[in-house]
């Protein structure tokens, strides 16, 4: 069998196009450099595990409108915290394992991807122009749309900075107190971290729901706890109550508070309203419908290949949460789809290279699994070891960062890609 050294004479370069440069998109693209230089995934740990045979020549282009790689799980500290927030987001052309002649990225975004000639539409954010990109293999990992302040709106990392800033100084300067709107996971870490980084503000979460997390397959035990976590922090909880009007009322200095009305007529007084209300939807309208099921979702096959009867299906795949899957979606699981498929990515170049049969990795049914950082504590559940709480869990699931570093140091996002 050839040595790493030897190169498969290939006709062609190979030219995979990536729509999406968070966890699964960069995964998948990393992964992909990796095998393509005859090296094993750094996400592989497989004992026993042999590196490809063959160095393969491919060029990775990978679009996203921001400027660099944003840490989604770290919004609740960052967008209250601008010491963290500055750590959160890191420049494209900052990160070392992104700086390969094989790679490129664009910031901008995927209007339009014709299936059946491989060809896609790009707009430039820089230029302000559109150009067609031709490709081999695509893969779709541009998430979801979030709304603020689930995520930030800016695009480029000096606009992030400006704006978490502006919205600690209206934090800090709520008088009235601040009130989180809605009791998802975004809501409640919020909450926390709100309370966690100024213990004297009064911090209250309002959700509609009977029970915190109402949206996810989740026991009640597990929301129960969370309940309790947030009051032993001073967290004041409202449960089972509609926010039905959100008025602002000017007071003297030019300081504005807000009255909120409650379903029951109650009405809250608030220096500052955080709406953290889930509203996020599939960024695919630049994917055909046919390949999408009601609400957006990308159709998948285990091997995440395109599942409907679209054009070229086996060489368009989908990853992290824009895909239909089983499980709670996390930064986690998008990772782990963007191994899964730049491996097989690559397996399928392999495959028209050598005349063999690709040998795929396939996702199994993901359980509904959740961990929750809510300030100094941490919440978690897992069908095995059911609720968990506790300050060393906080550690274990997010390290003293929300998760940055475990996240980073898994990619491997400091290693320089080797040639």
């Amino acid at each position: 069998m050839p040595s790493n050294e030897a190169l498969t004479p290939l006709l062609r370069q190979f030219r995979v196009l990536i729509a999406g440069g968070s966890y699964g998109g960069l995964s998948a693209a990393l992964a992909l450099l990796d095998l393509s230089k005859g090296r094993l995934a750094r996400f592989n740990f497989t004992e026993g595990a042999k590196p490809p045979p063959y160095q393969i020549p491919i060029q990775i282009t990978v679009v996203d409108e921001r400027d660099g790689f944003y840490h989604l799980i770290g919004s609740p500290k960052a967008l209250a915290c601008d010491k963290f927030a500055a750590k959160t987001w890191t420049r494209f052309c900052d990160i070392p394992a992104l700086k390969s002649p094989n790679l490129q990225i664009v910031r901008g975004s995927v209007n339009t991807v014709d299936f059946q000639n491989k060809v896609a539409q790009i707009l430039d954010l820089e230029t302000k122009e559109t150009r067609q990109e031709k490709y081999d293999f695509f893969i779709a990992g541009t998430g979801l749309r979030r709304v603020f302040p689930t995520v930030p709106q800016s695009l480029k990392r000096e606009e992030f900075l400006k704006e978490v800033l502006s919205h600690k100084e209206a934090i800090r300067s709520a008088d009235d107190g601040v009130v989180v709107i809605g009791g998802g996971a975004v809501g409640v870490e919020m909450a926390a971290e709100l309370k966690e980084l100024d213990p004297q503000q009064k911090v209250t979460l309002v959700h509609s729901r009977d029970r915190l997390l109402s949206a996810e397959p989740l026991p009640d035990d597990f929301a129960e706890r969370v309940v309790s976590e947030l009051k032993e922090q001073g967290v004041e909880v409202i449960l089972g109550q509609r926010v039905i009007d959100t008025a602002a009322v000017e007071e003297e200095q030019g300081k504005r508070t807000w009255n909120l009305t409650l379903a029951s007529g109650t009405i809250l007084k608030a220096g500052h309203v955080m709406n953290a209300v889930s509203k996020s939807s599939p960024t695919s309208s630049y994917l055909p419908k046919d390949a999408l099921t009601e609400d957006g979702y990308v159709k998948i096959l285990p091997n995440l290949q395109f599942a409907n009867p679209v054009p070229n299906a086996e060489h368009h795949f989908a990853v992290g949460d824009i895909v239909q899957w089983a499980g709670i979606k996390r930064c986690g699981g998008a990772i782990h789809m963007g191994h899964y498929a730049g491996t097989n990515v690559h397996q399928l170049m392999l495959a028209e290279a050598t005349k063999t049969k690709p040998e795929f990795m396939n996702l199994i049914k993901y359980p509904p699994v959740i961990g929750l950082a809510l300030g100094h504590t941490a919440v978690s559940y897992t069908p095995d070891e059911g609720t968990k709480h506790g300050k060393e869990l906080l550690g274990t699931l997010f390290g003293e960062d929300m998760g940055y570093s475990i996240c980073w140091n898994y990619m491997k996002m400091s290693e320089p890609c080797q040639a």
